[in-house]
């Protein structure tokens, strides 16, 4: 990636970002706004953010956006995304992911290539998910993890999403790795969850990657230290 100068960055800019495990977006985008800030001198009023958070557990494309092309933000975030990771079975936590310990144990000997085909088949298609407790949407004026840190019980309507395509690209019991193709607002904790009561056990998510936004791809995305380092030494006329 060549170095842009303050200018190219307020009239607007793409970056397609790597984001690391463990790293919230938030910290992703305040790397890359604090390292603009201090290389090349922008104001600390410079406008950025990015278009479609990624939990801190999971890895993969952020896009962020940065000057005039924040506006292009809703546009990108509208847009259908591509997800690899790992479920595995007989086992679920109440985050549906490794946030939380598993609280429930469940049967795996039952499964077999043709029930994890049906159940597959479920789940392509437009459908009706609910979204995990333990996520950002709000409810009664608070985040939903909020709620269920506090141990409240929250009722949370479903919503309707589209899963246009789901292939599970390893089998090996309990864990499966999976692709999935989908809608702004899918929730993959809640497939990972769902998908282990449709093969009538548990599930839960242990490794996910956003690998696509549209047409951008993890592939063209840099992680953030590696942007640093890209504006650590004075830009060249």
């Amino acid at each position: 990636m060549e170095k842009l100068t303050s200018e190219n960055f307020q009239e607007g800019q793409i970056l397609l970002i790597d984001k690391p495990l463990n790293w919230s977006s938030f910290q992703a985008v305040n790397k890359i706004k604090w390292t603009l800030i201090k290389k090349l001198h922008l104001p600390k009023k410079f406008k950025i953010g990015h278009a479609g958070t990624l939990d801190p557990l999971a890895t993969g494309l952020l896009i962020i956006c940065t000057g005039k092309f924040t506006k292009r933000i809703p546009e990108l975030q509208g847009q259908i995304k591509e997800y690899t990771g790992t479920i595995v079975l007989g086992a679920t936590t109440p985050s549906y992911d490794l946030e939380t310990e598993i609280n429930e144990t469940f049967p795996t000997a039952h499964i077999t290539p043709d029930l994890l085909e049906q159940a597959r088949l479920k789940f392509i298609g437009n459908i009706d998910q609910i979204p995990p407790v333990f996520s950002a949407l709000k409810k009664e004026g608070k985040r939903l993890y909020e709620h269920a840190r506090a141990g409240e019980e929250v009722d949370i309507p479903s919503r309707k999403i589209e899963i246009a395509e789901f292939e599970l690209t390893r089998i090996a019991l309990p864990e499966i790795d999976f692709r999935v193709v989908c809608s702004k607002g899918t929730y993959i904790r809640s497939l990972a969850f769902d998908f282990g009561k449709a093969v009538n056990s548990g599930g839960h998510l242990t490794r996910l990657r956003r690998t696509k936004i549209g047409d951008f791809s993890a592939d063209n995305a840099m992680d953030p230290i590696a942007f640093e380092k890209i504006y650590t030494t004075d830009l060249t006329e």
